[in-house]
C-alpha cells in the first residue's frame, strides 16, 4: 500500500519560509511522480506542484511559482517541498500525492492515485 505520509507542517508568520516532507514505507515510492497540492479553509483542495520519478521535471502552480520548490531524494524515499516567503494565503491542509505520470507535466487529482493524511501550514499576518 503506497500511503504518503506528510510532516512538516505549523504555524508561521508572513515572509516565513518552512519545509514540507513526504515519505513512505514503500520501497518503490521512486517509481512514482508525487504532487504536492493544498486545501484552504472552506475551499476545494488545489494543485501546487510536482516532481517526476528523477526529479528532472517539476511543474508548478502560478500562485506558488517562484515561492516553492519541489525536490526529491529517491535514495531516502522523500519528497520535499520548500515554501519561501509564505502569505497568508497559502494557509491550507497540504497533501502528498503519489502517482504513475504517462505524460507531463501532471496536476490532476485524479491523476494521483495515493493520498496522505495532509499536514497542516498557517500562516500569520
Amino acid at each position: 500500500q503506497v500511503q504518503p505520509v506528510e510532516s512538516g507542517g505549523g504555524l508561521v508568520q508572513a515572509g516565513a519560509s518552512l519545509r514540507l516532507s513526504c515519505t513512505t514505507s514503500l520501497r518503490t515510492f521512486n517509481t512514482y511522480a508525487v504532487g504536492w497540492f493544498r486545501q484552504p479553509p472552506g475551499k476545494e483542495r488545489e494543485f501546487v506542484a510536482s516532481i517526476d520519478v528523477s526529479g528532472d521535471n517539476t511543474y508548478y502552480a502560478d500562485s506558488v511559482k517562484d515561492r516553492f520548490t519541489v525536490s526529491r531524494d529517491n535514495h531516502k524515499n522523500m519528497v520535499y517541498l520548500q515554501m519561501y516567503s509564505l502569505k497568508p494565503e497559502d494557509t491550507a491542509v497540504y497533501f502528498c500525492a503519489a502517482g504513475y505520470a504517462f505524460q507531463w507535466p501532471i496536476s490532476l487529482l485524479g491523476e494521483f492515485a495515493y493520498w496522505g493524511q495532509g499536514t497542516r501550514v498557517t500562516v500569520s499576518s
